[in-house]
């Protein structure tokens, strides 16, 4: 007897699971995720939320759909979020409930600290951060344990991510989760203020589910519209940058190509000693990340520079090699292509008025010496992930580093 696909009497637009790791010192601050969570779902009935919320007391499981929460169930031992296992289990459970629900599209929101291609979800009663490459891994190990256990509905997935968490629009994580079937990428190049990114993207994503420009241009614009408001501090939005960026394979595969080309011609450089001075002149005129004021000087994201920024600051020095300047030109380009949305800020007052002109997509790891090539190894490790491999990184790493 063949399975039946369940026909829900009202289906939604949007599935959207919010894992949550409040255990930590954000607990306060990205709570307010799951109040727009609430006030989002009684204004538009099309979506519905999938929740995990843990903080230091405890995890609770349940979902929030036309304002009211339904089916919770809470554990007085806290889920350790930083287990790869854990957010398997959130995703099958998501996709489960988007199954039931008729979603046309599931996303989830990763709402914690985040650390680029270090990874994120710190759990601190657990001492644990979930590495970058394991993230998206565990995505598809959810796809995975949701198909396994519903094979009518075997062909959903996880259509997008929402990184509610600090640096993680990286060319790293962008190409993991193509790799593990994602289609879509929602996060800042930079650090973020919490609570970060708002509930209201679940607006934009159900508004347009079969326009995926209108719905990147949709969540970036909630992103960097919201306001937050500090005593002492004032007004401000949660992102000094934000991007949407689609993950399509075939994308994804021109890009990691381009890349590693030039990380070639960077590695066939290292016994010129002029080209290898302008490299690394190109490099240190890009700005990386955490651009602000009280900064420490150990932070391994001042390494995390805007791509498209580096490879055309490359592309346009005429003291290097033609070859190498074209393959700059081509990553750029690649990059580029990723990119459906973004908007960066001229000056973001919370940042001492940084300026971010160049944020436009993702980053990607550029040291310029050597303690900024992984500074906090092993226990978060920007260079442990399938991308820095396949694009040869560390061969381009070890001239211009």
């Amino acid at each position: 007897m063949q399975p039946t696909t369940l026909t829900p009497a009202h289906p939604r637009n949007l599935e959207f699971g919010i894992y949550r790791d409040g255990d930590n010192n954000l607990d306060a601050s990205q709570a307010a995720v799951l109040t727009q969570a609430r006030d989002v779902s009684a204004k538009d009935g099309s979506i519905q939320f999938s929740v995990e919320n843990t903080d230091g007391r405890g995890t609770q499981r349940y979902t929030i759909a036309d304002g009211s929460v339904g089916g919770a169930r809470a554990d007085r031992i806290p889920d350790d979020m930083a287990s790869p296992d854990n957010l398997a289990s959130f995703v099958a459970r998501t996709l489960d409930s988007a199954e039931k629900s008729g979603a046309k599209q599931t996303w989830i929101d990763l709402v914690d600290h985040g650390a680029g291609d270090g990874g994120g979800l710190e759990a601190d009663t657990y001492g644990g951060v979930m590495p970058m490459q394991k993230i998206a891994d565990a995505i598809a190990q959810g796809e995975a344990m949701h198909a396994k256990e519903h094979p009518e509905d075997a062909q959903r997935n996880v259509d997008g991510v929402v990184a509610n968490q600090c640096l993680m629009s990286t060319l790293g994580f962008a190409d993991a989760l193509s790799h593990d079937g994602v289609r879509f990428l929602a996060a800042s190049p930079e650090t973020m203020v919490s609570p970060g990114v708002p509930s209201t993207v679940a607006e934009a994503i159900a508004r347009n589910t079969g326009d995926a420009n209108a719905l990147a241009k949709g969540i970036v614009k909630d992103v960097m519209h919201a306001r937050y408001g500090v005593p002492g501090i004032g007004s401000f939005s949660p992102a000094a940058a934000f991007d949407v960026l689609d993950l399509n394979s075939s994308k994804i595969a021109a890009m990691e190509h381009a890349v590693k080309s030039l990380n070639d011609d960077i590695a066939q450089t290292s016994g010129n000693r002029a080209e290898v001075a302008a490299l690394r002149s190109d490099t240190k005129s890009v700005q990386g990340m955490v651009r602000f004021p009280d900064a420490t000087p150990d932070m391994p994201w001042h390494a995390d520079r805007p791509a498209i920024a580096l490879y055309d600051t490359i592309a346009s020095d005429g003291r290097l090699d033609q070859r190498l300047r074209d393959d700059a030109k081509t990553a750029a380009g690649a990059v580029s292509s990723l990119v459906l949305a973004h908007a960066e800020s001229r000056s973001f007052a919370p940042f001492g008025g940084s300026n971010y002109r160049d944020a436009a997509g993702p980053t990607v790891h550029a040291p310029v010496n050597a303690k900024q090539i992984d500074p906090w190894a092993p226990r978060v490790s920007e260079t442990d992930n399938r991308f820095f491999d396949a694009t040869d990184a560390a061969r381009a790493e070890r001239v211009i580093a």
